[in-house]
Formats: structure tokens, C-alpha cells, sequence
């Protein structure tokens, strides 16, 4: 698989990972000195959330929230620069809530992210900023 290719992977691990409440396999996606931050709705900014546990606990106080099945979709996956160990990439999150027999757009965002190729051979990000168009 390419560089590009083990990238759009992360994201779509990271995606599916929140999805099926996977905290295991979402952790494995963070770099143990990740950064979150988001903006929701052009508010003021939320963060940043400053190491893997700090990441993560964010994402369980989330799923611990919600009653719904999320579903994240990732898309225009755009691939910004990549020198083999870094890599700077944007895309598109529609998220959508299913409950009560029912599917319901919630929010659209934007991913701003960077990662980081561990020793491991494994990318993983650095920093991830979510900026949501719409509170969710």
C-alpha cells in the first residue's frame, strides 16, 4: 500500500473505530504525544487536548453521551505534503446519527490533520482539528 493509501487508512480506521466504540483500536490511531482541538460552528475554539489520554478521554466522555449509532464518513481525502515520516492531510466528515429507525444528517466538518510515521512503520496522528459546521 502506498504512503497516501496508509494514510486515508488511519482516517477510516479512526472513523469505523468510533463508530463500533473500538477504543482500542481509536487509541491506536493517536501518537502518544497527539494534539485535538476543535471549533464547533465558528465558536470558540475546544482544546487542545494534549496527549493520547487526554485524546481519548475526550472521545469516551463523547460516546458515553450519546444514545444514537454514529456513523462518520470521510471524504475528499486531500493529501497536502508527505516526505515518507510526516504528512499534512484534509478531508470532509458527514456525520450521521441512526436511531428510532431513522437516519439524521447531524453535522458536516473538516479535518485539518498531521501524522506522523512511527517506528513502528504505522502513521498516526500528531494532531487532528475538527472544525464542525454545525453543533452536533
Amino acid at each position: 500500500m502506498s504512503a497516501r493509501g496508509d494514510i486515508e487508512n488511519v482516517l477510516n480506521r479512526y472513523s469505523i473505530a468510533y463508530d463500533d466504540n473500538d477504543m482500542a483500536e481509536m487509541a491506536d490511531t493517536f501518537a502518544e504525544k497527539a494534539v485535538m482541538t476543535l471549533r464547533i460552528g465558528g465558536g470558540d475554539l475546544i482544546g487542545p487536548f494534549e496527549g493520547k489520554d487526554a485524546v481519548m478521554k475526550l472521545m469516551t466522555d463523547s460516546l458515553a453521551s450519546q444514545t444514537d449509532q454514529r456513523r462518520h464518513v470521510t471524504t475528499n481525502f486531500v493529501l497536502r505534503s508527505e516526505d515518507g515520516s510526516t504528512a499534512v492531510v484534509n478531508s470532509y466528515l458527514t456525520l450521521i446519527s441512526v436511531e428510532g429507525g431513522k437516519a439524521t444528517l447531524l453535522s458536516t466538518a473538516k479535518y485539518e490533520d498531521e501524522l506522523v510515521k512511527e517506528g513502528d512503520g504505522a502513521w498516526r496522528f500528531t494532531k487532528r482539528h475538527v472544525e464542525l459546521d454545525l453543533p452536533y
